[in-house]
C-alpha cells in the first residue's frame, strides 16, 4: 500500500474517533439535562404537609422523590428519603433554599416508604405505598 492510502486510512480513523467522541458528549449531556432539577418519570403521588410537599415519581421500576419547600428562599434544613421494602433508605439531608433531592431507588414491584421534611418540626411519612 502506498503512503497516500495509509494517510487516507489514518485520516478516516481519526475522523471516526472524533465523531464518536462528539456523539458520546452529546448523548451524555442530553441524558444529564433531562434529570437536572427533578425526577424522571410520571408523578404518582404528592405528599403535602404544612411547610412543603414531597413529590413521588415512578418510571420503569425506579422510584424518585424530592421535597420542595412551600416558602423557598431562606436556607433551611430539608430532607427526602426513599426506601424500597427490604433495602436501606436513600436519603438527602442538608440546608437548602428550595428543595432536597432528588433521590432515586430501584424498587421493581416492591413497596416503598417515602419521607420528607422541611425545618425541624414539619414532615411527612407515607407508610408503605406503590405496592
Amino acid at each position: 500500500m502506498d503512503s497516500g492510502g495509509i494517510r487516507r486510512r489514518l485520516a478516516l480513523g481519526a475522523a471516526m474517533l472524533a465523531a464518536s467522541g462528539v456523539l458520546a458528549l452529546v448523548t451524555s449531556g442530553t441524558a444529564q439535562a433531562s434529570t437536572v432539577g427533578g425526577c424522571a418519570g410520571n408523578e404518582v403521588r404528592a405528599l403535602p404537609f404544612s411547610s412543603g410537599v414531597t413529590h413521588v415519581y415512578k418510571s420503569d421500576g425506579y422510584v424518585c422523590a424530592m421535597t420542595v419547600a412551600r416558602h423557598p428562599g431562606p436556607v433551611q434544613t430539608m430532607s427526602v428519603s426513599v426506601q424500597a421494602r427490604g433495602t436501606r433508605p436513600v436519603v438527602d439531608t442538608g440546608s437548602y433554599r428550595h428543595h432536597a433531592g432528588p433521590v432515586t431507588v430501584y424498587a421493581g414491584h416492591r413497596c416503598v416508604w417515602i419521607k420528607g421534611a422541611v425545618g425541624s418540626q414539619e414532615s411527612v411519612s407515607s407508610g408503605w405505598i406503590l405496592c
